[in-house]
Order: structure tokens, then C-alpha cells, then sequence
């Protein structure tokens, strides 16, 4: 399973930004459950971080990136104030 969930996060395919995120969102709700260290957890952020700077110029002094953890599920809270929209 491990090694299913590596290869697919390090997979050299094109995908949209949006299937990526999904991708990484979904990795990180399993991070208690494969018990992934702070540096994982670090270079997750980064990528989230990649992603929405594509679309909105974000405070990233003021983000943060949380597990919170209730009694069925986990969760991934990751906050951060939007400055703007990037205009295309």
C-alpha cells in the first residue's frame, strides 16, 4: 500500500493542478495512519503552498497546516489569508 501511495505522488504525469491537490489532500488525511514524519508533512505544505499561488497571492507568513483528529476521522486544516486573485 506504501509503496502505491509513493509511486503515486512521485508519478512524472501531467495532471491539473486541481487532480494534484486532490492527490496530496488525500495522502495527507492518511498521514496518522502511516504515521508520516514532520518533513513529509513540511514538503505536503510546500506543494499545497505551489498550487494556490498559481491562482491567488497568499500571506504566507500568516498560513498554518494542521491534522486535526476526532474519533473516526482525521482532517488536513490548512489556512491562509488570500491577498488577491491572480488576474490571467
Amino acid at each position: 500500500m506504501l509503496s502505491k501511495l509513493i509511486k503515486m505522488f512521485t508519478s512524472q504525469n501531467k495532471e491539473s493542478s486541481k487532480s494534484q491537490a486532490k492527490k496530496r489532500l488525500q495522502f495527507a488525511l492518511i498521514y496518522d495512519k502511516l504515521e508520516i514524519n514532520d518533513n513529509t508533512l513540511k514538503d505536503l505544505q510546500n506543494d499545497i503552498i505551489q498550487v494556490i499561488s498559481r491562482y491567488f497571492e497568499i500571506d504566507r507568513d500568516a498560513l498554518s497546516l494542521e491534522i486535526q483528529r476526532g474519533e473516526e476521522t482525521s482532517a488536513l486544516v490548512f489556512n491562509t489569508p488570500i491577498l488577491q486573485i491572480k488576474r490571467r
